[in-house]
């Protein structure tokens, strides 16, 4: 169970792990339970950054945890909204058309503004809370990366040996129980944690409907999309709660 855990950390942050843990095929099909804990831990440090920025501008304070947000995690999620994004409008419906968009490697005008989009809003949210936004901060990156693995047990990947292949096999009841547990998390938080989880599941929800409609499934790209919409909506709604 380490070694999955350290493969999620691996896998979703730029946080240092033995190379070694990634030629274990079991340890990365497990790696998808420790999701959400992975994002509790992102969220964990990322509060705790904002803590000792509380003497700063709020404006700059929060443009600063965005920042380690991103070099936290490699803009790896960032990466798969602007691809989606460049897809979604390109693509037109097709759905072939749309999967090869997805796969160049070059970013175009709709990806761009996506992120740009993104960014600003995550900045604008956390500036406008008056005090340290300790439950968005914690929830918002655990329910973006519960939800990779809600996508992961529901909803059936498009790409053949794609990135998320090797996570078909994962423990389901592990999975579950995971899940489980951020639920309880977010129910904790009272009713900012049940607004933030609400969000979540409704992201959740039309995303998932929009790429079954389109690909029939979902791919690294879309997962990535998801985790960033999560976040962006749950910082919102709490902001504007």
């Amino acid at each position: 169970m380490i070694r999955s855990l350290l493969v999620a950390i691996g896998f979703l942050t730029r946080l240092p792990v033995p190379a070694s843990v990634y030629d274990d095929a079991r340890a990365k099909s497990g790696s998808l339970v420790w999701y959400p804990a992975v994002g509790l831990l992102l969220g964990a440090l990322l509060l705790t950054f904002a803590l000792l920025l509380r003497d700063t501008s709020p404006l700059l304070a929060s443009g600063l945890v965005v920042l380690l947000w991103v070099v936290l995690t490699g803009a790896l999620h960032l990466d798969g909204l602007a691809d989606s994004a460049d897809a979604w409008i390109g693509g037109m419906g097709d759905r072939e058309k749309t999967l090869a968009i997805m796969k160049d490697p070059r970013c175009g005008p709709a990806g761009v503004v996506a992120l740009v989009l993104v960014l600003l809003l995550k900045v604008a949210a956390l500036a406008s809370v008056d005090s340290i936004p300790w439950i968005a901060l914690l929830l918002a990156p655990m329910l973006a990366r519960a939800s990779l693995t809600t996508l992961f047990l529901t909803t059936p990947y498009v790409r053949s040996g794609g990135i998320g292949a090797g996570l078909a096999d994962a423990p389901r009841s592990a999975c579950v129980a995971a899940l489980a547990v951020s639920v309880a998390l977010c129910l904790f938080c009272g009713w900012s944690g049940v607004l933030a989880l609400v969000v979540a599941v409704l992201v959740f929800a039309l995303w998932r409907h929009a790429c079954l409609n389109r690909l029939g499934g979902f791919t690294g790209d879309t997962a990535g999309a998801l985790a960033e919409m999560i976040e962006v909506a749950v910082l919102i709604a709490l902001a504007v709660r």
